[in-house]
C-alpha cells in the first residue's frame, strides 16, 4: 500500500498524533549537565575523527570530578599516559636475553649488567616463570643515579625429553621491574607491593642456551661478566679499610708517635736489665 506524504510526516513526529510530536521534540532537546548548562553537540571534525567521550573507560564513571568545560578532570592526562610508552630507568646488557651454557643435569649461571640511567634512585627486582629452578643474586637492589651492578642468575638445566632441541627452544622467561624511590635506603621486596601502580616493567628476558662445545663470542662475554660479578662480590665481603687514627677502648687514640715511644721505652728497660 502506498504511503502518502502526510502519513510519512506524521510517523516522523511532525504532525498527526500529539504524543508522537511530543516524543520527537523531547528527543531534540539538548542534554543538560549537572551545572545547568546544556552540553554542546560534538563537532563534525571530532565525529569524523572517531573521538568518543566515555567516562567509564577512564575511571570517571559514577559522577567523578568534572572540569569547568564539562570534560572529566584528568581524562586528557589519562589518555596521554596510556598512549605514551613508559620511560625506561635501567639499561640492560644483554638487553633482551639471558644466556646460559647448556649443561644438562647441572646448575649453570648467567649474568646481566644493570645500570641506572635516571637522575633518581631506582629499585629493581627480578621475576621468573620458573621460580623452582631459578634464583637471582641479588634478587633486587637500589641503584644510585649512574650506578651499575652485575646480577647473577642461577638455573638448573634439566635433561631434554623426547630428544627435544633445548638449544633452540626454552619457555623460561625473566622480568625486571623498576621503581623510583626517594633516596638511598635499604632494599626490601615490600617496596613493590606498596607501590604497584608506580612500578614499570623494564624488560622481559628470554632464556637462550649456548653450546659449550662450540664456544663463541657470546659465551666469552658471559664468562667475563661472571668473573666481574664474582670480583665485585668478594670486594663487598671485605671489611672496610680504616683510614685515620686507631681508636682503642673509650676514646683512647694511639698514633704512630706514641707507639714508637712505647717501643723505645720497653727496649731501654730490657737493656738496663741485661746490664745489671
Amino acid at each position: 500500500m502506498a504511503i502518502s506524504g502526510e502519513d510519512r510526516y506524521a510517523a516522523a513526529g511532525g504532525g498527526g498524533d500529539s504524543s508522537g510530536g511530543k516524543l520527537w521534540n523531547l528527543c531534540r532537546m539538548p542534554f543538560w549537565q549537572p551545572g545547568g548548562a546544556p552540553a554542546s553537540a560534538p563537532s563534525s571534525s571530532a565525529a569524523a575523527a572517531g573521538i568518543h567521550h566515555s567516562a567509564g573507560r577512564y575511571g570517571h564513571e559514577g559522577g567523578g570530578a568534572v572540569a569547568g568545560d564539562g570534560a572529566p578532570a584528568g581524562s586528557i592526562s589519562s589518555v596521554a599516559k596510556s598512549l605514551l610508552p613508559a620511560r625506561r630507568r635501567l639499561r640492560l646488557d644483554p638487553p633482551n636475553k639471558l644466556y646460559f651454557p647448556y649443561q644438562p643435569g647441572q646448575q649453570v649461571r648467567s649474568a646481566i649488567r644493570i645500570k641506572n640511567t635516571s637522575k633518581s634512585h631506582v629499585a629493581f627486582k627480578f621475576q621468573t616463570t620458573a621460580p623452582k629452578s631459578c634464583f637471582m643474586r641479588p634478587p633486587g637492589a637500589i641503584l644510585a643515579p649512574g650506578e651499575t651492578i652485575i646480577a647473577t642468575v642461577f638455573k638448573f638445566v634439566e635433561h631434554p625429553e623426547n630428544n627435544e632441541n633445548v638449544l633452540q627452544k626454552c619457555k623460561v622467561k625473566f622480568k625486571i621491574l623498576s621503581l623510583k624511590v626517594k633516596g638511598p635506603m635499604e632494599y626490601a621486596p615490600e617496596l613493590f607491593d606498596e607501590q604497584k601502580d608506580q612500578a614499570v616493567v623494564e624488560k622481559i628476558l628470554r632464556v637462550v642456551f649456548l653450546n659449550v662445545e662450540n664456544p663463541g663470542p657470546q659465551l666469552e662475554k658471559l664468562n667475563n661478566q661472571l668473573a666481574e660479578a664474582e670480583a665485585a662480590l668478594e670486594a663487598r665481603k671485605k671489611p672496610p679499610e680504616e683510614n685515620g687514627p686507631k681508636i682503642v677502648g673509650e676514646g683512647l687514640v694511639i698514633d704512630e708517635w706514641k707507639e714508637r715511644r712505647e717501643r723505645y721505652l720497653a727496649q731501654q728497660q730490657v737493656e738496663v736489665v741485661d746490664s745489671v
